[in-house]
């Protein structure tokens, strides 16, 4: 299995070094390591180069024309990969020694799988632990950990929580379904990319921390626009706030799943999209039907047992406490 490290950059040399450090320590080296600089004015350049030149890792290193943002730097990053799996990688953490062996054994482990992520430690500026879990802050619990292990993992995705990209690893055999990024989805690059695998492949989740995802205040996560010219974030409880804590609108779930249905009937020869296509149906049917709920209690009732005999309410929403809140409100 050959495996390749995807990297977007854009000035950020303060922390880049004890990243790059850290991927030259792995115990499972990278076969090689693909960084599209979007248009640094800071020494990250330099670094990189600096970098490539010092490991036997193959460093390959690409400099976009114009800064074109993280999703698109990140989407070509990607292209430019030549392994079989391609692991996302943010410029200002620090991942564990043994984060990519243990992903090589979690596809080793489960050859269906398309994808494999991991939980996350969430630290200060300095690496200092803050005692917070990314799967904590997100809410990802247990019951959303059980029905991933039981290949419900588009159940788990497509009501809005987003795999984190610094964790993620995915077959490359995967890109033509996922890329190009559409433009018009309201989510970041990690959770389409998440999504749109898990439509027809199998998920692994490592259930332990294996980078250390660094907060600061010049922290990009969750900027509009997926750009790089998003307002800095105030401190590292609020970077975390803004960007772990996103939710999504209906009106953005609509859009989420209209392009994520027409991207899988385009790709209907190449991967089984049929239990992808039906459940995103279920969703957005569930979707309109809370949505244009009747006035009035009785009236209401009919639509609130339908979705709840047909248990949408448990897959899609929160089960009878959405049920009671519509059946009230």
């Amino acid at each position: 299995m050959k495996m390749s490290i995807a990297m977007s950059t854009y000035n950020g040399a303060v922390h880049l070094p004890a990243q790059l450090t850290s991927i030259a320590a792995q115990t499972r080296p990278s076969d090689e390591i693909v960084v599209c600089d979007d248009c640094s004015s800071d020494e990250t350049r330099a670094l990189v180069e600096a970098f490539a030149v010092a490991t036997p890792i193959p460093v390959h290193v690409c400099v976009n024309e114009r800064n074109i943002g993280t999703t698109e730097s990140f989407a070509r990053a990607i292209r430019l990969c030549s392994g079989d799996v391609i692991a996302l990688c943010d410029q200002d953490d620090v991942w564990r020694r043994d984060k990519l062996q243990l992903i090589e054994e979690g596809f080793a482990r489960a050859p269906a799988a398309g994808l494999v992520f991991s939980d996350a430690e969430i630290v200060d500026e300095d690496l200092e632990p803050l005692n917070r879990g990314m799967w904590a802050e997100l809410g990802f619990d247990k019951k959303m950990k059980k029905l991933i292990e039981n290949g419900r993992a588009l159940d788990v995705l497509m009501p809005g929580w987003t795999v984190t990209g610094a964790t993620m690893a995915f077959r490359s055999k995967y890109n033509q379904l996922f890329l190009p990024i559409p433009a018009e989805i309201p989510m970041l690059h990690d959770g389409w990319i998440a999504l749109a695998i898990a439509s027809v492949a199998e998920v692994v989740l490592l259930d332990e921390p294996l980078i250390k995802y660094r907060q600061h205040a010049s922290q990009l996560v969750g900027a509009p626009k997926n750009s790089h010219q998003g307002r800095p974030l105030p401190g590292p409880l609020q970077a975390i706030e803004a960007g772990l804590r996103r939710s999504t609108s209906y009106s953005d779930l609509r859009t989420i799943l209209s392009v994520l249905q027409a991207r899988l009937a385009s790709e209907e020869d190449s991967f089984d999209c049929r239990n992808a296509l039906a459940s995103i149906k279920d969703y957005s049917d569930h979707i309109e039907a809370r949505t244009n709920l009747t006035p009035g209690r009785l009236g209401r009732l009919p639509t609130i047992l339908r979705e709840l005999l047909g248990l949408r309410y448990h897959r899609f929403s929160r089960g009878f406490s959405s049920a009671a809140k519509d059946l009230v409100t």
